[in-house]
């Protein structure tokens, strides 16, 4: 390992700047732009410039086969939703170094699965969990601390203990929501052993403060920040990210479904696997993998039940 201090460039002041921003982590310094660096850690965009080559050269990013990202997968954790039709719909579980969105009408599902994966990744490895902590960013006040016990109870899980591993952060706005993002680098710097970032939803904000076609391009900028975020996070510390989304209607649509993810495809391109979750008869929800870089689109039926999700 290769401490900061080490680094061209960088002294004490520096040093203690970068971890103060969030950038303690040689891999995260790396993968990070000069402008992103400069604004957050109060440094000069020149040297940043060269912090960020020096910590290149340590990590030795370069050119790798593909025989090394196969030995890279083979790192790839996933967590159990608690139904076995949809863990096989999605190859195994909520997939780490991924961002997973579900989207769907209200009632559909979407926070339930959230609950429910904030307890099944505490669970050990052997029954479909990754024995780590959870973040979640709740942007519609939908966390409930009494689900989680039910839940719990449900995995015959210590209900005091599984709370005490889920850090919540209550968003405001998206600004405030896209500042707690940022803050888990951080979080994870400090020693928790954060394996699952939870964002329920991710669009609530975004929707209700850029209204209008005007300003639609800076609303989707500052997603593909968001996300861009996101992504890092979950690819330099081995995260599953899990989004929900909303839905919009669309009154053109004559055939086919109704309603349509928002978040444009600035979401679309960065999320790996989107399902689409739908209401069925007698209590049950459909869920419909829609897209995945290697699995076929399918469908899956599971029931929300006092216990969680079940087949």
């Amino acid at each position: 390992m290769v401490e900061l201090e080490e680094l061209p460039s960088v002294g004490e002041k520096t040093a203690q700047k970068l971890r103060d921003a969030g950038f303690a982590d040689m891999m995260r310094l790396a993968t990070a732009t000069a402008k992103e660096l400069a604004v957050k850690a109060e440094i000069g965009e020149g040297v940043a410039e060269k912090v960020i080559e020096a910590a290149r050269k340590a990590e030795q990013i370069d050119f790798e086969t593909a025989f090394d990202v196969m030995e890279r997968r083979k790192e790839v954790g996933r967590i159990n939703v608690g139904s076995n039709a949809f863990n096989e719909l999605i190859g195994g579980g909520i997939e780490t170094q991924s961002i997973t969105e579900v989207f769907g009408e209200f009632g559909s599902g979407k926070s339930q699965i959230s609950h429910e994966l904030a307890v099944t990744v505490q669970m050990p490895l052997e029954d479909g969990g990754l024995d780590g902590e959870c973040v979640f960013i709740d942007t519609e006040n939908t966390f409930r601390p009494e689900r989680i016990e039910q839940i719990s109870a449900a995995f015959e899980l210590d209900h005091q203990e599984t709370l005490q591993k889920i850090h919540i952060a209550r968003a405001f706005n998206s600004s405030h929501q896209i500042l707690m993002a940022e803050k888990i680098n951080e979080l994870i710097q400090s020693g928790t052993d954060i394996k699952l970032v939870i964002v329920d939803s991710l669009m609530a904000h975004f929707r209700a403060e850029y209204i209008g076609r005007e300003s639609l391009a800076t609303r989707q900028q500052k997603l593909n920040q968001h996300l861009h975020t996101l992504q890092n996070i979950a690819t330099t510390y081995n995260v599953a990210v899990f989004l929900t989304n909303q839905v919009q209607a669309r009154p053109d649509a004559f055939f086919g479904s109704p309603t349509k993810a928002i978040g444009g495809h600035v979401l679309g391109h960065a999320s790996t696997y989107r399902i689409w979750l739908k209401k069925g008869l007698a209590g049950k929800r459909i869920a419909r993998l829609v897209d995945s870089p290697h699995l076929p689109e399918g469908e899956c039926v599971f029931k929300i039940t006092s216990e969680g999700i079940v087949d």
